[in-house]
């Protein structure tokens, strides 16, 4: 059983920051990639930022250079710097990770994580 827990959503005043983590735990043989998306009421869940297990982040257009994404391998977490926090990214931020459970290929598969609400607002 593997589980991804997220942490560190609030609420915050434009301007703000917040730093999200999330960790994943259980039968955990490997991670890949790993990443955070979001999604906002009324909206498709959107991709934010992904990183890879060498620490290379992509990031979406809109929160370029006021994000940072980064893991620790050795804690199997991903964390996701939130800074020059607008409105427009209130959202439930969810954590996702590529995950295998075994040496077996076909044990890898996405897990998600059950979201934390990130609100900005004055």
């Amino acid at each position: 059983q593997v589980q991804l827990v997220e942490s560190g959503g609030g609420m915050v005043q434009p301007g703000g920051s917040l730093r999200l983590s999330c960790a994943a735990s259980g039968s955990i043989f490997s991670i890949n990639d790993m990443g955070w998306y979001r999604q906002a009421p009324g909206k498709q869940r959107e991709l934010v930022a992904t990183i890879n297990r060498s620490g290379w982040g992509n990031y979406v257009d809109s929160v370029k250079g006021r994000f940072t994404i980064s893991r620790d391998n050795a804690k199997n977490t991903v964390y996701l710097r939130m800074n020059s926090l607008k409105p427009e990214d209130t959202a439930v931020y969810y954590c996702n990770a590529d995950l295998c459970t075994s040496w077996i290929r076909n044990s890898c598969k996405d897990y998600w994580g059950q979201g934390t609400q990130v609100t900005v607002s004055s």
